[in-house]
């Protein structure tokens, strides 16, 4: 058999699989942990012993780096993955470790996904960590603060792995198009320009995912006459249109999205408030999820300077209820588009923010006499009502008076901002109440 043929064993692992780096030298990505004089490189060249968690998006590196981190430390690695494995496993593993620590050698229990892991399940690793019978390294892609344990989270380090950027995946890429004895080198692949760089950004940082689709698109180019696999963009397009987003709608992707899409909406940006929702609703997210914050933003952002904003958000989240996907993408589109390119005020929110401190910090603060409702004779003795000036009455419907308690007597909530149509309620209010404060 040719060791071309030999690739399209189906017995073989996958690309990514075959050319994980084994040593740390050969490792690309996460020079801020590896790099000299880094936090993993010092505890590779001091042996260092001490559990870790490794948080990551998927394809970063976490298990190649966990399993460099056993061979490096020459300690025995047992892996498993929080998905299938349960508390009887980890004892078991705890079992053996007790052997090796016996016998003078160090164990390392690789947890992936241990963020899966149930209370109980991370509460039977307590011990074996806090004693040092194993050493744990756990790889989460969610975030270890809200899905690990606090006693176990402290027994750790936590180590943040980024997605891997363009010009490493490139490398990645290249290199294992090079590679005759692992890689796809023997196929004689060959990948211009714009296919490497198509291939990186449908990847999204994440080397599994390129490598695998990489390994594919080659085994589906037919050779030309001289042997060489021209690898083209529409190829790669062909083999990764079905990829799933990376996006759990749980996970801290879906709050980043989120978070990213609001925050451009407040700094004005139509153009990256309307990526992000894409992304969203690519992902599958919850239309309405998405209108309710649109609601909010609309209050809470937009505010006073533009009071047509909240309207219009209103009738989104209509109308993607009363319409359904794939339609509801354009009224959610309408809607962001209008709140980014709105003038933003938040003087509601800082006034009513601010009012109720003040009825915290003085509860039941006595209602001025004149501005009570006088239901009966007796409520008429007491002077409820007396005095009320009603504002129809008066030229341009108003007419100046004291109407907070005595207390809180010419205090000023609401500050309006210079922005839209706040520019004319500021002067209207300074008309009718003056310069000074009320």
């Amino acid at each position: 058999m040719k060791k071309t043929d030999s690739l399209f064993n189906k017995n073989l692992p996958p690309l990514a699989e075959r050319v994980r780096p084994k040593t740390i030298d050969n490792f690309i990505g996460q020079d801020h942990l590896i790099g000299p004089n880094k936090i993993i490189n010092q505890m590779l060249s001091k042996r260092k012993y001490y559990s870790i968690i490794l948080w990551g998006p998927p394809g970063s590196g976490k298990t190649t780096l966990a399993r460099i981190i056993a061979k490096s430390t020459e300690s025995i690695m047992y892996e498993i993955s929080a998905v299938s494995s349960g508390v009887k496993d980890i004892r078991n593993i705890i079992d053996k470790a007790l052997i090796n620590n016996d016998n003078g050698i160090n164990s390392i229990m690789f947890i992936d996904e241990i963020h899966r892991f149930s209370k109980s399940q991370q509460d039977a690793l307590l011990h074996a960590v806090e004693e040092g019978v194993v050493t744990l390294v756990g790889a989460t892609t969610e975030n270890p603060s809200f899905e690990v344990i606090s006693p176990l989270l402290s027994r750790a380090r936590v180590f943040t792995l980024e997605a891997i950027q363009e010009n490493q995946m490139q490398k990645i890429i290249i290199n294992a198009t090079k590679d005759i004895d692992r890689g796809i080198g023997s196929q004689r692949p060959k990948l211009d320009k714009d296919s490497i760089e198509f291939l990186i950004a449908l990847s999204n940082g994440d080397a599994r995912i390129a490598l695998n689709a990489l390994e594919l698109a080659s085994i589906s180019t037919e050779p030309d006459k001289s042997g060489i696999r021209i690898i083209t963009k529409s190829k790669i397009e062909d083999v990764m249109q079905n990829r799933s987003q990376i996006y759990d709608k749980t996970g801290d992707n879906h709050y980043d999205t989120i978070s990213a899409f609001i925050k451009s909406i407040r700094a004005s940006d139509p153009d990256a408030s309307i990526y992000y929702l894409a992304r969203m609703i690519e992902a599958g997210e919850d239309p309405m999820f998405i209108a309710r914050r649109l609601v909010i933003l609309a209050s809470e952002d937009v505010g006073l300077a533009n009071p047509q904003a909240l309207s219009i958000a209103v009738a989104t989240q209509q109308a993607v209820h009363f319409v359904g996907m794939p339609e509801g993408r354009i009224p959610l589109a309408e809607a962001t588009i209008y709140l980014a390119s709105s003038p933003k005020s938040n003087s509601a929110n800082a006034a009513i923010d601010e009012a109720i401190q003040d009825v915290k910090r003085i509860p039941g603060e006595p209602i001025p006499l004149h501005l009570r409702n006088a239901t009966s004779d007796l409520t008429k003795n007491l002077g409820y009502g007396e005095g009320y000036k009603y504002a129809h009455k008066y030229p341009d419907n108003f007419i100046r008076t004291q109407n907070m308690p005595k207390s809180l007597k010419n205090k000023r909530y609401y500050q309006p901002s210079d922005q839209g149509d706040e520019i004319e309620t500021s002067k209207r209010l300074l008309k009718w109440w003056g310069k000074e404060s009320k």
